[in-house]
């Protein structure tokens, strides 16, 4: 698509971010639970806040793998029902 910019995203400290496409995102749901999912474009996850896990992306592509999903703290989760 040539009208489209390109972007620079902010990586998070050790990790290559890259931008992940939108209309991908809003297709994909938690392997688990298939609730929608949360992107969180700094820590490079899509984040699952009904199964309390955190997909990661890697060189832009989202891993939705629940043996690769991290589990997200009561912290984490307790500040997902602030957003």
């Amino acid at each position: 698509m040539a009208d489209e910019k390109p972007s620079t995203p902010q990586a998070a400290p050790g990790r290559s971010a890259q931008r992940v496409d939108r209309r991908l995102l809003e297709l994909l749901v938690c392997p688990r639970t298939k609730a929608s999912l949360i992107y969180d474009e700094a820590a490079q996850e899509l984040i699952s806040r009904a199964a309390g896990l955190a997909y990661p992306i890697r060189e832009g592509i989202p891993v939705m793998l629940e043996e690769e999903a991290r589990t997200l703290s009561d912290e984490e989760l307790n500040a997902l029902g602030k957003r």
